[in-house]
């Protein structure tokens, strides 16, 4: 799994599903330095609406990419300034 984004870490929630792979992004995210990007890697297809919509009602994460790959849900997740 390459992707066009420098990642500063990669979270693996495979075989988790709602509200786990959220639960673990926040945690994660809270642990990085501003303008890291976090790649999470989900096999809950769940995942793709729920990231969206977590992203979008939170402060300082900007969701930058999901990527369908078979049966992986690849989110890229930056913690903005």
């Amino acid at each position: 799994m390459s992707s066009e984004y420098d990642t500063t870490e990669t979270l693996d929630v495979k075989g988790q599903s709602c509200p786990m792979p959220i639960v673990k992004t926040k945690q994660a995210i809270d642990n990085l330095e501003d303008g890291a990007v976090l790649e999470v890697v989900s096999t809950d297809s769940g995942s793709m609406s729920d990231m969206q919509g977590w992203a979008d009602g939170t402060d300082g994460v900007e969701l930058l990419e999901q990527v369908e790959d078979g049966d992986l849900y690849i989110h890229y997740v930056e913690k903005a300034p």
